[in-house]
């Protein structure tokens, strides 16, 4: 059993205020893997208290600096890999496979994109040529807390850290307590590069504590939350009280739009995407939208598809999928499984129960349903699980008009031959992203949604925005 109770304070280890085992249960066995302490109000105003102390100090370090600190961030963590691909493995369910080349790598991606998106920016510049006694200078927000979910943690806390470090903000972490191995991993690295004390803290606990005092904390200047829409209601309502900024990173239920001219490839690779990270994935396909004229093969390959995918345990190596991350998200999942069969959808793979050969842990099915409409239940709520829906659709007009026709607006999918018919669909869709024949988003660019999937974006030059202060100065004499 991993012991790993203590909370990073003000550069240090330090004992909680007061006992609070909590149990992180590795989702592969059922059976605990590890215990750690969920914070009280004392452990969470002492890492406040440091950030808030250390923030004059760190918001006056050259941004250079800042950013060379970041540089160095990313070499322990590629020393360290092995460690962050191990425990996040064990406690949220990702394949070690998995996790060694898209968990581990998402987060110094990440890193990277900053420092090439920050290598020509300007803190301080003036206002134009027409003003050259104006200038803008961009300072830090203040002090943030960040709280990250389980699905993609070091991708969740690299977005947010990198953005608030270079932008001269502290920070407190509080990760999900269903996947907090990592994040004390991560916080063991920063150590080791060399930030100095108080610019990052982490205290461990649960939404309704930790998460709760640090979104309602006086001395909190702004929450970065990545979560559930219905969690990310909640900290704006609460966060209002005191004004702060609220960054949300939330939910989706993404359209993939399959036209008849689709490559020969825009079906599997749609099904595969849909299954990774065992479709844990706020911006997963889990819509297919597919033009009639192919309805019926499309179909028969994705049944295909999903019939050849693996499911086992996360320490087993290879190409397969996982198990969720826990019991309650398990038992979700079956419900909607069974809501798309009593709604009178078709299942053409998967179903409800665990995989055969896995009677222990909390594994699911990869599932597709066919001949489903928008209406039902698995076609309007994130099953956040490996199980996608099949809608047919007859026109490009119909296609937007299904693909829009949620709460949700984070990414969608357009998989065609026709470029002007492409462009068309990234206008009309009304999601944060769009993502077109299978061609991944450059680095730098943004993520974030529109509607229920949230506000504000993350990564590169325009998440390192959402960190910063716009400061007008008249009066200024050039230097």
């Amino acid at each position: 059993m991993i012991e790993k109770r203590d909370f990073y304070i003000n550069g240090e280890w330090v004992a909680p205020s007061a006992a609070n085992d909590c149990e992180v249960i590795d989702p592969s066995t059922e059976a605990p893997c590890a215990v750690i302490t969920l914070g009280a109000k004392a452990d969470t105003d002492a890492a406040v208290a440091a950030a808030k102390a250390a923030l004059p100090g760190w918001m006056a370090t050259p941004p250079a600096e800042r950013i060379a600190l970041v540089k160095k961030l990313i070499e322990v963590i590629e020393a360290r890999a092995e460690d962050l691909a191990q425990a996040m493995s064990i406690e949220m369910g990702a394949p070690i496979d998995m996790a060694r080349q898209q968990q581990v790598t998402a987060g110094t991606w990440h890193l990277n994109n900053f420092l090439l998106s920050t290598e020509n920016f300007k803190f301080d510049q003036p206002l134009g040529d027409h003003a050259p006694n104006d200038r803008i200078i961009f300072e830090a927000v203040g002090v943030c807390a960040l709280i990250t979910p389980w699905n993609w943690p070091i991708n969740q806390i690299t977005l947010k850290f990198g953005a608030a470090a270079i932008a001269g903000c502290t920070m407190v972490l509080k990760p999900s307590e269903q996947s907090p191995l990592n994040a004390m991993v991560f916080a063991e690295l920063v150590h080791e590069a060399g930030f100095p004390a108080g610019v990052f803290n982490l205290v461990n606990g649960d939404g309704m504590g930790v998460g709760s005092q640090l979104t309602t904390h006086p001395d909190v200047d702004m929450v970065s939350f990545t979560g559930s829409t219905g969690a990310g209601i909640a900290i704006t309502k609460v966060a209002a009280d005191s004004l702060k900024h609220v960054h949300l990173e939330l939910g989706g239920k993404g359209a993939n739009i399959l036209f008849d001219d689709a490559d020969e490839t825009a079906v599997k690779r749609g099904v595969r995407h849909m299954m990774n990270n065992t479709g844990q994935s706020c911006n997963a396909p889990s819509r297919m939208l597919v033009q009639k004229g192919i309805y019926d093969k499309v179909v028969a390959e994705a049944a295909a598809v999903a019939a050849s995918i693996e499911v086992a345990p996360a320490s087993a190596e290879g190409a397969h999928i996982g198990p969720v991350v826990n019991e309650a998200q398990w038992t979700k999942i079956q419900g909607l499984i069974q809501a798309g069969i009593d709604e009178g959808a078709t299942l053409i793979a998967g179903g409800t129960g665990r995989p055969d050969g896995l009677d222990k842990g909390f594994f699911v099915k990869p599932t597709i349903f066919a001949d489903v409409n928008n209406q039902m239940t698995v076609a309007r709520e994130e099953i956040f699980g490996p199980v996608m829906v099949i809608i047919p659709f007859e026109t490009e007009e119909e296609a937007i008009q299904i693909a829009n026709d949620t709460p949700y607006g984070l990414t969608n999918y357009v998989q065609t031959a026709d470029s002007d018919r492409a462009n068309r669909l990234a206008r009309a869709l009304r999601s944060g992203m769009v993502e077109m024949n299978g061609q991944a988003r450059a680095e730098g660019s943004p993520f974030g949604g529109m509607k229920m999937s949230g506000s504000g974006r993350e990564g590169g030059l325009y998440g390192l925005m959402d960190f910063l202060e716009v400061k007008a100065v008249s009066g200024w004499t050039p230097e």
